[in-house]
């Protein structure tokens, strides 16, 4: 089984390095971007089949060790490693 946990900064939060990617973008003449925000993506491999236990798990080693629940917030994607092809 498979895992991605996605962190985003919350929305009261500032994100300076989005602001200077932003600030890039628009000197590069992309003036279409109004606003951007800096996250991570986390991918985890499990051994483990059982879906609703390490759910669980992952919310809670994703409060513990990957975000910081004060300033970010995350979401978990679980993807079974039955699935043929890699895209």
């Amino acid at each position: 089984m498979k895992a991605r946990v996605s962190v985003r900064l919350k929305p009261a939060i500032l994100d300076p390095q989005g602001k200077a990617v932003l600030n890039s973008l628009q000197q590069l003449g992309y003036d279409e971007v109004t606003s951007v925000r800096i996250g991570k993506l986390i991918e985890l491999e499990l051994d483990s089949h059982d879906s609703g236990d390490m759910e669980q798990r992952l919310e809670e080693l994703s409060r513990r060790l990957l975000t910081n629940p004060l300033m970010e917030t995350f979401d978990i994607e679980l993807e079974d490693d039955d699935r043929t092809g890699d895209h």
